[in-house]
């Protein structure tokens, strides 16, 4: 906090300085402290080791010690990993997108007219976005990752009700309408997880085709960021799930629970 800035000014070059500095507390491992003498506790570069860097940026951005301190374990990884990452925005990338390559040759269908599901859908993104970005704003970090976890969820609500999968063996042009609502929610997904999982967001974004990770604004039809015609692509599994044997495995490396005094 100290150091750094004032190796900067001494630099004598114009590199830009910090604005805002925000604070967290103490991050602990199962309750006790870090350890590197003990060997307890896992570091950054062991961390990259295991997983690429996007999930700790997740975990830690939405479950870390940003009021208060907070204690990481790995079943709480686990866990925060598996129904974040893999169950609810990997699962609505890879579905939607995957339907359009079998049932729509991988093109985004025309055809169709939204009707009121899709309206209050953008209702709710527009209202979701809102306060995802006053959280950011406020640089309320933790809140700003559920705000972007309840946009993920309406997504997967939005699929679940809409149905395309159904609507297809009888009405084409309403599940056109469901898969390009769809996909463009991925695009719109990969611009509001930039923040959080750059790498990720980059991915995410190239399975429809786009390439704008800038923030998205209210006035955008967000809805119909995909546009028909478009090629789509699903990609590799995204966010890998964490198993029971990994978790034993890194408690028994990085040196499991602390022991209660």
């Amino acid at each position: 906090t100290v150091s750094f800035p004032a190796t900067i000014l001494g630099s004598g070059e114009p590199w830009k300085t910090v604005d805002q500095l925000k604070a967290f507390n103490w991050l602990n491992w199962y309750g006790g402290k870090f350890s590197t003498s003990l060997g307890r506790g896992v570091f950054m570069d062991q961390a990259l080791e295991l997983l690429p860097a996007d999930y700790w940026r997740w975990h830690l951005t939405a479950y870390g010690p940003e009021h208060s301190d907070a204690a990481f374990t790995w079943e709480q990884f686990q866990s925060t990993t598996n129904k974040d990452l893999a169950d609810v925005l990997g699962n609505f990338v890879n579905r939607i997108v995957k339907f359009t390559e079998s049932k729509f040759d991988g093109v985004v269908p025309e055809g169709g007219v939204a009707g009121a599901r899709e309206e209050k859908l953008a209702a709710d993104i527009k209202a979701g976005l809102e306060t995802l970005t006053a959280e950011f704003e406020a640089m309320e970090f933790r809140k700003s990752a559920q705000a972007a976890r309840a946009l993920w969820v309406l997504g997967n609500e939005y699929l679940q009700e809409s149905a395309p999968w159904t609507a297809l063996k009888t009405d084409r042009d309403q599940a056109a309408v469901a898969v390009r609502t769809g996909l463009s929610l991925v695009a719109l997904f990969a611009r509001i997880t930039a923040p959080f999982m750059p790498e990720a967001a980059g991915r995410i974004a190239a399975t429809v085709g786009a390439s704008d990770l800038s923030w998205p604004t209210g006035d955008e039809d967000l809805l119909a960021a995909v546009a028909p015609g478009q090629a789509v692509s699903s990609a590799e599994v995204l966010f890998r799930k964490i198993e029971d044997a990994q978790v034993e495995e890194w408690r028994q490396r990085f040196g499991g629970e602390v022991e209660p005094a």
